[in-house]
């Protein structure tokens, strides 16, 4: 926390602090007099400082926050390139039982490491979703990718590997509290807005039912659970670049089912943020 200086200097006369000069030859009005001006317009035209602002903002205590953007940005493009790998694989639309060995690279940096990065960032937000959600599918797609490392290399047996169509019931606990949580993050994603809830909804039942397929050793939960995995994977993929065209653009292009109902109007304000309209001197935003 910070407080002003005492002897800061106060804007210059042709700065918006919504207090006039006095012409030349003129006094000014006494201390606690209203002039004129401000007698008549008690209520300032939209974007003009009211009296005094500028004094008023100077003179609270404040927290200053750094502005990051939205961690979900990456973690659902993240997720989005993982899931649907590996839910097109799982479904049987390419591949056989050695395509893991090949994506395990891609899925351990994108679906891992890039989706942990923005778990992590979700604090720096006060997002307990995208830290929650994030946080564990990051880890997830890490363990998948480091469990097909250890095989390519050798240091694990290939029988360890899971095939689809055969049991494998230790892998099957895997996705079984993978659903449970990621469940608990879709009912918690309906308090922001309904795209984000629809992803993890999409994850946490394609979980389920890929648990019970490695349980099972049965093939068409593995299809069903793959399926599932490519639409929410389509839905990551929308509603990050939703996050990501507002962001850009300062206002919604494509709605998401924010519980707002001016962040769905494409044109709208998502938010209407609290701050010195005249925002931070000296700080840019952007590269």
């Amino acid at each position: 926390m910070a407080r002003r200086r005492e002897h800061q200097s106060a804007p210059m006369p042709g700065e918006h602090t919504g207090s006039a000069m006095p012409a030349e030859g003129m006094a000014a009005p006494a201390h606690g007099a209203a002039t004129p001006a401000q007698g008549a317009a008690m209520a300032p035209p939209r974007g003009a400082d009211q009296a005094g602002e500028h004094a008023l903002w100077e003179d609270r205590t404040r927290v200053f926050l750094q502005p990051i953007a939205a961690p979900s940005i990456l973690g659902l493009f993240g997720l989005a390139a993982a899931a649907m790998m590996v839910g097109a694989w799982q479904a049987g639309w390419y591949g056989g039982a050695g395509t893991p060995l090949i994506l395990w690279p891609f899925v351990l940096t994108f679906g891992g490491i890039a989706q942990l990065l923005a778990g992590l960032w979700g604090y720096r937000a006060r997002d307990g979703v995208a830290t929650a959600m994030h946080g564990m599918w990051g880890t997830f797609f890490i363990g998948w990718g480091l469990l097909f490392l250890l095989v390519s290399i050798g240091a694990a047996p290939v029988a360890l590997a899971p095939v689809l169509g055969t049991a494998y019931q230790g892998f099957a606990f895997w996705f079984i509290p993978l659903a449970v949580i990621t469940g608990l993050g879709a009912l918690a994603a309906l308090g922001e807005n309904l795209m984000t809830a629809l992803v993890w909804g999409c994850l946490a039942v394609g979980a389920g039912f890929t648990a019970a397929g490695f349980w099972a050793g049965s093939t068409w939960p593995l299809t069903t659970g793959g399926w599932l995995f490519v639409a929410a994977a389509a839905i990551a993929l929308y509603a990050a670049a939703a996050m990501m065209f507002a962001s850009s653009f300062g206002r919604t292009i494509l709605p998401t089912g924010m519980i707002r109902k001016g962040a769905n109007i494409p044109g709208g304000r998502g938010v209407r943020p609290l701050e010195y309209r005249y925002g931070e001197p000296g700080v840019k935003i952007g590269q």
